[in-house]
């Protein structure tokens, strides 16, 4: 048992250290905000009701046309468990190119862009099977002690590749 938390420890950290050092676009989700890497992202638009899917699941809103490209929406609010999911003048898309596909990912407000050094960077903490800590990559800190702002680091490729997304082939 001993070694099965060390290798998990091991790969966490490791995790934590591909994470580091970068620009990352920062957004909030509910009371929680996110960190994702800022060359993933192609723009951030206003929200636009999407054109809704017949039997896809909630997560996935619709489609939107963007200059000609049909693009997936993912509100990543309910894909992620938020209590609430509402549209609002502040929702806005940000539209994503992961592995040459485009995609969508509807959030409550982009907050900013942020430069993390390594020491800002600490590995995710281990957390019960319960929760699905896989798109976590670590902990980012900015401010000083007393005042501050943790960001929940995510590696936004890993989490819209997956299998139960649907969105992209991951052998792409």
């Amino acid at each position: 048992m001993e070694m099965i938390h060390e290798t998990t420890h091991v790969a966490r950290a490791e995790a934590a250290r591909r994470a580091a050092q970068g620009e990352y676009l920062t957004f909030r989700l509910g009371d929680e905000e996110y960190g994702i890497d800022i060359l993933r992202v192609q723009e951030i638009r206003s929200y636009e009701p999407p054109t809704r899917i017949a039997n896809a699941p909630a997560f996935l809103k619709g489609v939107v046309n963007l200059r000609g490209v049909i693009v997936p929406i993912v509100d990543l609010r309910l894909k992620l468990g938020c209590e609430r999911a509402e549209i609002d003048g502040f929702t806005v898309v940000i539209v994503l190119n992961v592995r040459g596909r485009v995609v969508g990912a509807v959030v409550d407000a982009v907050s900013d862009v942020l430069e993390l050094g390594a020491e800002q960077i600490k590995p995710a903490p281990e957390l019960s099977a319960q929760i699905d800590a896989r798109f976590i990559t670590g902990i980012g800190t900015v401010g000083t002690e007393q005042a501050a702002r943790m960001l929940i680091l995510m590696d936004i490729e890993a989490l819209m590749t997956s299998a139960d997304m649907g969105l992209i082939d991951r052998a792409g």
